[in-house]
């Protein structure tokens, strides 16, 4: 489990405009790969509860990152998350939110319920699926990370 102690505390922010703007404008499928690679690497880890993985079986999911311009479709198929290319079609379910929400859900310094309840995150699409995710995201548990092993050489005291 993250000891949330030890994680600096993420303030809430937004980019300047022309990075989202400029983001738009790149192409979309290298986050949808990534942000796949990511998910099945956290259930790999055991990170995310199997007997929710079986209940998004062949539903399609969106994260825009407002503030970068960054959109990614992928979906939960054959046991693994898979990046949707091209024109993915209507999501089942849909997040909005800058940068910084999902940095601060990531790192569990604000649940989603608290990001919605402020407007800061957007939830669009089938109910009862954004119900399970928020369930899955809330009975996440992570493995315990040391943060200090992440900071590049170059920024090392030294």
């Amino acid at each position: 489990m993250i000891d949330s102690s030890r994680i600096p505390k993420i303030p809430a922010f937004a980019l300047p405009a022309l990075i989202g703007r400029l983001g738009m404008r790149l192409p979309q499928w290298p986050h949808s790969l990534n942000l796949a690679l990511a998910l099945n690497a956290a259930k790999k880890l055991g990170v995310l509860p199997e007997e929710t993985l079986s209940q998004i079986e062949e539903r399609r999911f969106r994260v825009t990152v407002t503030d970068t311009g960054m959109v990614a479709d992928f979906t939960y198929a054959r046991g693994a998350f898979r990046p949707l290319f091209g024109d993915a079609g209507k999501p089942d379910l849909h997040f909005t939110a800058p940068l910084s929400a999902y940095l601060q859900m990531v790192s569990r310094q604000e649940d989603p319920d608290t990001l919605f309840f402020n407007r800061t995150l957007s939830i669009e699409g089938d109910t009862e699926l954004g119900l399970r995710v928020k369930n899955m995201l809330d009975a996440m548990e992570w493995p315990q990370l040391s943060w200090q092993g992440l900071r590049p050489s170059f920024l090392a005291k030294g």
